[in-house]
């Protein structure tokens, strides 16, 4: 019986090493802000935005529109960034900061022609099996 249960306990240790792909990067569990942070190490997590409230989760915690961040006030939340003001400075944090949107040209829809089709002729009047001037 010793003997199984040593067997079973190395098994069981190396299923509880493997990683949670949906777990968070590890700046966000220890609180650390990325080195790709240029916001002075606030990070912009997520947008709430429904009819009735606008916040933001900055630094893992829930700023909702008009209330202070530290001693900054979160004066607006887009889709895609928010802005925090205190005095003169204003602040603003986006969602992707390396990624910027831009609008794009639908393309134009050419028809192609079927495979294995021909287009069909017309036959020449002096062909065989054409018609003939009457």
């Amino acid at each position: 019986m010793l003997g199984a249960a040593l067997l079973m306990a190395p098994a069981n240790a190396s299923a509880q090493a493997m990683n949670d792909p949906t777990r968070p990067p590890g700046a966000y569990v220890t609180g650390e802000p990325d080195v790709g942070d240029a916001g002075g190490g606030l990070v912009l997590q997520s947008v709430l935005i429904s009819p009735d409230r606008k916040a933001a989760i900055i630094n893992g915690e829930m700023v909702r529109l008009g209330e202070k961040y530290g001693d900054a006030v979160l004066v607006k939340v887009a889709e895609n960034e928010v802005v925090l003001k205190s005095g003169d400075t204003t602040q603003v944090l986006k969602m992707y900061p390396g990624v910027e949107k831009r609008e794009v040209a639908p393309a134009v829809a050419k028809r192609a022609p079927r495979r294995g089709k021909t287009p069909r002729r017309e036959p020449d009047a002096g062909a065989p099996g054409g018609a003939s001037p009457r």
